[in-house]
């Protein structure tokens, strides 16, 4: 069978750049057919080298930018073009809030076939730099030369990082005290393709309000060797850290951590606020990666739940209750649904802190759950809903709609999965009016939505 397709594996060719792909790369087509190019920005014309082809489509290598976009800045970054963390550094910022906002609307039009959805502009960060209060950084390299750090693009290759310009630098100052801790004490790292070794991966929590640091260490083994050794060291190097926790994952698996976690010293969890309100973090718990946007997000999606303090809400997929305490405020009674038993352990803490006291949490299954209150009598003016990135299963979002609350709240980290949603709740009779993007991931492809959905009898 001939070859009819226009580009082979190893040739270079010139393309233009028409847009940005769901994973932040350039988007191009040779003689009509699709060629993806990290690196690349729209309205660019460039030299690649094709990688990889499909029968679709095909993955390219930038040789050379021919002709730039005025939106291309150079990268901060020294180690941009290797490590996956970030994938949008080199695209001006204010064109990184214009692109996300892009790819909402391509995926509402396209994947969700609705045309007359309004998507505002991105809500962009004050402070686009140092922002994740949040590190998993994985452990590789050999005895007495430990790496931490990112995985190079594509590969499980890690690489050493300094200095994270994304990751709080209480952060940055907990990979270089283990990494130079862990050396001296000669502790072995993690070996993935032989299953040997000690220290997999390495997370820090800071709390951005508070200043508290924590240190979790992911071990392959149930024991941490010199243990006394390393916690001492931690603790006379790292200022603000109140807690230190050893997590066990002897699994042969991508995931970061396993079922087991023990306080090795200190507190069991540090604060944090959002808004007005104090959270305590465990090692395991959810909590957004950027403090400061995750209250301007949560804030929009009480203004979406339209309440005025008499109305009933439910909080569906409510994790450890942050939206919850801010529906709290503005509702007479907010059921926080979660099945997750030990994020409802933690949101009724957090209501408790926080002297809230008209929230229920409810361990469970959405879509029993529901139908269960509906048959209580409980009739919701708004149902909020902040899913996985995968979104909602369709029984899920028919339970919502049996509900029949005036208002549904959809909170997104995944435009395609919202907008395959979206379409769904429409033909359940709720109209999706307006979409306001929130940047929570700066320097990345990901961006984050908050939709109103009204009932359609109501729309006006």
């Amino acid at each position: 069978m001939t070859n009819t397709l226009p580009v082979t594996k190893g040739q270079n060719y010139k393309i233009d750049i028409a847009g940005l792909g769901h994973s932040g790369e350039g988007v191009g087509r040779y003689q009509n057919f699709t060629v993806f190019v990290p690196g690349a920005l729209p309205g660019e014309q460039v030299t690649v080298q094709i990688s990889e082809v499909k029968k679709n489509y095909a993955k390219a290598r930038l040789v050379k930018v021919d002709t730039a976009s005025p939106d291309r800045v150079v990268p901060d970054c020294e180690l941009f073009a290797s490590c996956g963390g970030c994938q949008l550094q080199h695209l001006d910022y204010q064109a990184q809030l214009a692109a996300k906002r892009q790819t909402v609307v391509d995926a509402v039009n396209r994947i969700g076939g609705l045309a007359d959805v309004i998507v505002h502009p991105t809500l962009g960060a004050a402070q686009p730099w140092y922002y994740r209060n949040k590190m998993q950084f994985p452990v590789g390299g050999k005895s007495g030369r430990i790496t931490i750090g990112c995985y190079t693009q594509g590969t499980h290759n890690i690489i050493n990082v300094e200095d994270c310009l994304i990751q709080h630098q209480a952060n940055n100052l907990i990979a270089a005290k283990v990494r130079a801790i862990a050396n001296e004490l000669e502790i072995t790292p993690y070996n993935e393709r032989t299953g040997q070794g000690v220290l997999r991966h390495v997370l820090g929590r800071v709390g951005c309000a508070s200043g508290e640091a924590m240190v979790v260490l992911v071990t392959a083994t149930p024991e941490l060797p010199q243990r006394a050794e390393l916690i001492a060291a931690l603790r006379d190097n790292i200022p603000g850290l109140v807690s230190i926790a050893h997590n066990i994952n002897t699994r042969n698996t991508n995931v970061i951590l396993g079922n087991r976690t023990k306080t090795l010293w200190g507190q069991n969890t540090i604060t944090d606020k959002l808004g007005e309100f104090t959270f305590h973090i465990s090692a395991q718990s959810f909590f957004q990666v950027n403090t400061a946007q995750a209250a301007i997000l949560y804030t929009k999606a009480v203004e979406y739940a339209g309440l005025t303090g008499s109305q009933t809400v439910i909080d569906a997929y409510c994790g450890t209750g942050t939206i919850t305490l801010f529906l709290a405020r503005q509702a007479v009674k907010v059921y926080g649904i979660e099945i997750v038993e030990s994020a409802i352990h933690d949101a009724k803490l957090n209501a408790k802190i926080n002297n809230i006291s008209n929230t229920e949490f409810i361990i469970g299954d959405a879509v029993e759950i529901m139908p269960q209150l509906y048959q209580d009598g409980i009739r919701p003016h708004a149902i909020v809903v902040d899913p996985p990135r995968a979104g909602c299963a369709p029984a899920v979002l028919e339970a919502f709609a049996n509900m029949q609350p005036e208002r549904i709240v959809y909170v997104s980290c995944n435009p395609a999965s919202l907008a395959r949603d979206l379409a769904v709740l429409d033909s359940h009779g709720y109209k999706a009016k307006q979409i306001q993007p929130v940047d929570m991931f700066p320097q990345t492809y990901h961006v984050e939505t908050v939709t109103l959905l009204q009932r359609k009898e109501t729309t006006k």
